[in-house]
């Protein structure tokens, strides 16, 4: 098969064929019609993510969509010919997406919702567990809560606010000018990023601030400024050092968010499949969409969809297109 592989940090990925995995105990082999890119994909390249390794060579890649072609020793979720979607590999030694097939464990993927093409569905795995596990895993939002987005617009953000909206909250979202039209599609009600943030808090919540602050952006410093008294505020880019203060004397609670562990680790990983599900049934409600990046990538221009990732000059998460017959004789 062939595959993108990265034979040493920072180089170009190089197309070589390779062997085709065969699925053990316990996985499926799936023929991946489009993979997923995510930010985190360019650090591991470059040997940025020492949280993320995953040493060269190496196939990169952690989300796609595709069908199931084998069933491996045990297998009893998935038969011959469904089609799945899931984070599979692409760290911690595990093979990645960017190839025509991977071997992955049936824990990690979930039935792909019927209303999506392949590509639509490849890029919502890790953007969608890492939204789910901190807004309702972590902190189990409802109805009447107050819910402001950090990067409401970002891969992660975007499903945040949906998310939110789902669940009954109301929700506000921070992004630039370029970004307004999407937050305000989502059905969120936009924050200008570089209004301070105590003046929002004062035009928007009358001073009290926001039950619930998800961090997409790095941003913690604002996001404990942004809660309210009692509050929570999750991030899923929650590193550095910050003063703990302004989140202590209002009584609030922090959650941090490493949606890699079960794939580094091996624990979770039913929790990543059910998530999946869950979402399938929001996306099938017409709840839950994602944001897709309109050009198009090939296995063969895999770097310069990197490329296109690092620049972030678009909006909506870019899809790496891996098999034309398997998406439908090249269906968007």
């Amino acid at each position: 098969m062939k595959a993108a592989v990265l034979h040493e940090v920072g180089a170009p990925l190089r197309i070589i064929r390779v062997t085709r995995p065969t699925p053990g105990a316990g996985e499926v082999l799936v023929r991946i019609a489009a993979a997923g890119t995510n930010p985190l994909d360019t650090k591991i390249h470059a040997g940025e993510a020492a949280h993320a390794r995953h040493p060269a060579p190496a196939i990169l890649g952690l989300d796609m969509a595709g069908t199931v072609e084998a069933l491996g020793p045990g297998v009893t979720r998935f038969r011959t010919g469904d089609e799945v979607y899931g984070m599979v590999g692409g760290v911690g030694g595990n093979p990645g997406t960017l190839a025509e097939y991977v071997s992955a464990d049936e824990r990690l993927l979930a039935a792909k919702p019927a209303n999506l093409s392949m590509r639509e569905a490849a890029v919502l795995p890790l953007v969608t567990i890492t939204a789910w596990e901190g807004l309702i895993d972590r902190v189990g939002v409802r109805t009447g809560q107050s819910l402001l987005v950090l990067g409401g617009a970002g891969g992660v953000g975007h499903i945040v606010v949906q998310l939110g909206l789902a669940f009954g909250a109301t929700v506000h979202a921070t992004g630039n000018a370029e970004s307004r039209s999407v937050i305000e599609r989502l059905g969120a009600q936009f924050i200008d990023r570089q209004e301070p943030i105590a003046d929002a808090v004062r035009r928007l919540t009358g001073g009290r601030g926001f039950d619930i602050v998800y961090d997409t952006v790095g941003a913690l410093d604002v996001a404990f400024a942004a809660v309210a008294k009692f509050g929570h505020v999750t991030s899923s880019l929650g590193w550095g050092t910050h003063p703990l203060a302004p989140l202590s004397f209002k009584g609030g609670t922090y959650s941090g968010v490493f949606t890699l562990m079960p794939l580094i680790l091996g624990e979770g990983r039913e929790h990543h499949g059910e998530i999946l599900e869950e979402a399938r049934q929001l996306v099938e409600a017409g709840k839950l969409t994602p944001l897709v990046d309109p050009r198009r990538f090939t296995l063969d221009t895999a770097d310069a969809a990197y490329e296109a990732l690092k620049k972030a000059d678009g909006l909506g998460k870019i899809a790496i297109d891996i098999s034309i017959a398997a998406l439908g004789g090249g269906q968007p």
